[in-house]
């Protein structure tokens, strides 16, 4: 059974290319895979760095805490540390199930969402 998925994705450094690198590496585990454009923004704990958005959606088999064990994975092949955010990836929704509820809440997922058709 297919399931369907929504992931967002950030970076705070070298943000292009580690933005571009997730979104390769989502696009072999998902089926149907679709980009959301790209949208910067301010930390929004006020640190000043900006970061690079990206939302994803598509399909998979994997069940729920597989893919979330595999995007963790993904993150720390990159290096990610607390100060340097090479990759976040957050699994959004898991067929009708949300995550991350107060990022729904954050205006950029939500332009994203709206501007883009990823829903």
């Amino acid at each position: 059974m297919k399931h369907r998925v929504i992931i967002a994705l950030g970076s705070n450094y070298r943000q292009s290319a580690h933005i571009r690198w997730a979104s390769e590496r989502l696009s072999y585990l998902l089926d149907d895979f679709r980009l959301s454009r790209v949208l910067w923004t301010a930390d929004i704990k006020g640190s000043g760095k900006w970061y690079m958005n990206r939302l994803v959606t598509g399909y998979t088999a994997l069940a729920v805490d597989d893919l979330q064990q595999l995007l963790k994975k993904t993150e720390a092949e990159t290096g990610r540390t607390k100060e340097a955010v090479t990759i976040d990836l957050d699994l959004l929704q898991y067929d009708d199930q949300r995550y991350h509820e107060r990022d729904w809440q954050r205006p950029y997922v939500t332009r994203i969402l709206n501007d883009c058709g990823v829903h």
